[in-house]
């Protein structure tokens, strides 16, 4: 146990998942059943333990949040550098969730995962997964709607935001605009509001390395529950669908990304990757972006050495706003269930679907079942049927979860590549100077 805990977080991290898949394939290979007492009670635990550690991360992630964000305008500081920094964070997060979203196109139009015989669709339908939760929530919903990020920019009551995860971007930029017009008291006030949102910011650091030490426990009792649950069905059903998927997520992810490093922020790719195995750990254990940011921002501050004035700023806005895996998958999911029912989808139908995918990428975790009904809704506003939506939605679900957790280390680690590059040409020097020790 002394060495286990010796080891740095993202080996401890890394054990307890392939643990969680021991304990996965022991339980699927002994064919107990998952209401059995003591598989039941495994599972119980494991999802108890996992609920709890997730927990204490959207506990911490609000406050986190809220305190970063305005300690990194105050230490900004000025109209300038605020308008300038916010400039380059959008433009990268855009232009790469553009990117994504193309790679996604490019790979899907090119393998065709869709093109199957009409036996092999009708076998997959059988598959399907009950569809009806996030077609109800997207009933009424159109694009429009996820064009209207502003409306959720702005909510009318910033304490109900804050009690509702899918709000976070109105936090943001209440905390954005907190920020920038203290920034506009006299110089008395200013230090005040400073010391009071710089101490406050450490107490909350300190309590957010407290819970991630936790993470290893919280990994295993997250992951547990899902092998166990769904087996290696997961894998062998839709395995080209996947597999085409992963390959699109993973020429973003060592790719893309890695070219931007070295090209933009000219650094070594290997190094960012070593400095962020935690938190693209954490997130595919959690997927959820906003739970892992608390990780995140350690790994991007402490191993990548990126200044918290930079971490502070990008990550809480990238965290909600920067999507890039959501998006990649928003698009290979419309096109394969264009190709999959025989629907007929032109260049500028395509493009239509390249930019609702970033628009609602963007959106998206103000959605109710965030990225599927961001699905539901493209498919709509590109033509498809109503019952031909229901199921392939269905189709898609059945190794959504698989996918989820991937694309949800994508999103994070997309996240980490833009607050490296900005720092960069912010002039910051030193970058994985601790890493390399």
């Amino acid at each position: 146990m002394r060495i286990l805990l010796s080891l740095k977080l993202h080996w401890q991290i890394l054990i307890a998942l392939l643990i969680a898949v021991l304990i996965g394939v022991i339980v699927q290979l002994s064919g107990a059943s998952t209401e059995s007492g003591f598989v039941g009670g495994l599972i119980f635990v494991s999802d108890f333990v996992g609920k709890l550690f997730l927990n204490a991360l959207k506990m911490i992630v609000l406050p986190l949040i809220v305190t970063s964000i305005i300690l990194g305008i105050l230490n900004i500081g000025g109209d300038k550098n605020f308008g300038r920094l916010g400039l380059k964070t959008v433009a990268f997060y855009l232009s790469t969730s553009f990117l994504a979203v193309v790679v996604g196109l490019l790979i899907v139009n090119g393998l065709q995962p869709g093109d199957v015989p009409d036996e092999v669709r009708t076998k997959m339908e059988a598959q399907a997964v009950a569809a009806d939760d996030f077609m109800g929530a997207a009933e009424g919903k159109s694009g429009a709607d996820f064009a209207m990020v502003l409306l959720r920019m702005f909510p009318t009551n910033i304490f109900d935001a804050a009690a509702d995860n899918g709000q976070l971007l109105g936090v943001i930029v209440f905390s954005l605009l907190f920020g920038f017009f203290v920034t506009k008291l006299n110089d008395e006030h200013q230090q005040t509001q400073h010391k009071f949102w710089e101490s406050l910011n450490g107490a909350i650091t300190k309590m957010t390395d407290f819970i991630i030490r936790f993470a290893p426990l919280g990994v295993l009792g997250l992951v547990t529950p899902i092998i166990i649950n769904t087996g290696w069905d997961l894998f062998r059903v839709m395995i080209t669908f996947a597999l085409t998927v992963l390959l699109a997520l993973g020429t973003h992810f060592l790719v893309t990304m890695p070219i931007i490093l070295s090209v933009v922020a000219r650094v070594n790719p290997l190094n960012h990757y070593r400095a962020m195995a935690s938190a693209l750990l954490t997130a595919f254990s959690t997927a959820s972006s906003a739970s892992t940011l608390p990780v995140t921002m350690k790994c991007v501050n402490q191993n990548a050495g990126v200044s918290k004035r930079i971490t502070s700023f990008t990550l809480p806005l990238g965290a909600t706003v920067n999507m890039d895996g959501t998006a990649l998958y928003e698009c290979v999911v419309v096109i394969f269930l264009a190709q999959l029912y025989g629907i007929e989808m032109g260049l500028m139908t395509q493009f239509t679907v390249v930019i609702m995918a970033l628009l609602t990428s963007i959106g998206v975790a103000g959605i109710p079942s965030a990225s599927l009904v961001a699905i539901v809704v493209i498919l709509g506003a590109v033509g498809f049927p109503p019952e031909i939506i229901g199921q392939g939605v269905g189709i898609v679900l059945v190794v959504d979860r698989i996918l989820d957790m991937t694309r949800t280390a994508v999103n994070i680690f997309g996240d980490s590549v833009g607050a490296v590059t900005i720092a960069r040409t912010e002039g910051e020097e030193g970058l994985y100077a601790d890493l390399k020790k």
